[in-house]
């Protein structure tokens, strides 16, 4: 597993580990149904890019206006980038004018008590974001602003604001804060689904909350379309991100929320994620996952409405099946995914699942690994049905399972 910023640590499918691109205090840097070419990064590989440094750093003024926010945007709103400049240098440096100004730096403060038992309020992290509307609703990572009790919001022109948290979402590692100002510098937002393989993207963030304000890297659209898990803890599995964007723009700790943009100056991602390591010893490089923005909208769009999204859920923690597990089990199958815990009271249990049975298909979909079972239970609503079919001392047998509601309040 590794860890990215201070943040957590989690696997890749080919022993990569993942970060969320985060900073800690120090700010050392340390999972629709996907289709079956979908490739899945384990969480033990993964890392967030979000957590940062233990003091918010004042950044640089930028005075370069942004455009005006319109709806998700055709192809054809690409145009743009190519005359803004002789070459690619000018194209890049247009994209940092037109998108940077509205990247803001997110401090999350946390109160701590000294020897004296007396409360103090310490930084906890720092991450970045991005103003997308005019009310001032700022796009971020839910694990840049866990567990904070107050928000401290810095702008590239040197003014800073209390945030306030709209809401946020841990199942998608999405939230939303909201600050009051005037004369609030807005981004554009771009179509993901636009987005090809081999397209030039720009990164911009407050990548180890360097003073004098965002980052800006620049790379390719390495892949579309990838399922990653986040890192998880000893008492709960991360949770899976679907349709992610894979990147070869350099993101590091710090980066966590912050924009990942199109050469026509639009956000088309947000950046969340790393590889950290290619295996033990072995560091993975150009390696970085942003939550497409055709997903991200609508659950910041649901936050803003509501406070909160709602996700089915089956209550219980699976692990897929491998030789060594199916070893263990004494089972000649070959694929599936295990029960390994199930929650009393749960969807699962009251189905009459049980540690140990061998999940082999769910709605006549082949159970390859967990992030497939991940994915059916994510395409459906609470309520629905899902019928499994399951292996339980070898006896075959079927499991009609409804989902129960999860909210993310």
């Amino acid at each position: 597993m590794a860890r990215i910023h201070g943040v957590y640590r989690a696997g890749i499918l080919l022993s990569a580990a993942l970060l969320l691109v985060g900073l800690d205090t120090g700010c050392q840097a340390t999972g629709i149904k996907p289709p079956a070419a979908t490739t899945l990064w384990p969480a033990a590989m993964m890392a967030t890019a979000g957590r940062s440094a233990a003091t918010a750093v004042p950044t640089a003024a930028i005075p370069t206006p942004v455009s005006t926010p319109v709806p998700l945007s055709p192809a054809s709103a690409l145009a743009p980038a190519a005359g803004q400049g002789a070459d690619f240098s000018t194209a890049i440096r247009w994209v940092a004018q037109e998108v940077k100004p509205a990247v803001v730096q997110i401090t999350n403060e946390q109160v701590q008590v000294d020897q004296f038992n007396q409360p103090f309020t310490v930084p906890a992290g720092v991450g970045s974001g991005v103003i997308y509307d005019a009310q001032g609703h700022i796009l971020t990572n839910a694990h840049v602003v866990a567990g904070a009790e107050q928000l401290l919001v810095a702008l590239p022109d040197g003014r800073s604001f209390p945030g306030k948290l709209v809401g946020q979402d841990p199942q998608t590692d999405l939230a939303v804060v909201q600050i009051s100002g005037d004369h609030l510098p807005v981004a554009q937002l771009g179509d993901s689904r636009q987005l090809q393989v081999g397209d030039w993207v720009v990164a911009i963030g407050n990548a180890l909350a360097l003073p004098g304000g965002p980052t800006v890297t620049a790379g390719l659209v390495s892949a579309l379309g990838r399922t990653v898990q986040e890192p998880g803890s000893w008492r709960q599995q991360g949770p899976y991100l679907f349709d992610v964007i894979q990147t070869s723009a350099p993101i590091n700790p710090g980066n966590s929320g912050g924009p990942l943009a199109n050469l026509a100056g639009q956000v088309v991602g947000i950046n969340t994620l790393i590889a950290d390591q290619a295996e033990p010893g072995v560091q993975a490089e150009g390696i970085g996952f942003a939550i497409a923005i055709s997903t991200a909208k609508p659950i910041a769009d649901q936050l803003v409405a509501t406070g909160q999204v709602t996700h089915a859920f089956l209550g219980m923690d699976y692990v897929t099946l491998t030789p060594s597990l199916a070893l263990r089990l004494r089972t000649a199958q070959k694929q599936g995914v295990v029960v390994a815990r199930v929650t009393r009271g749960s969807p699962a249990f009251n189905a009459g699942l049980q540690p140990g049975d061998i999940i082999t298909q769910a709605d006549g979909t082949p159970l390859l690994d967990d992030s497939v079972l991940a994915g059916l239970v994510n395409a459906h609503q609470p309520g629905d049905t899902l019928t499994m079919q399951v292996l339980r001392d070898d006896q075959a047998f079927s499991v009609q399972v409804v989902l129960g509601e999860m909210s993310s309040s």
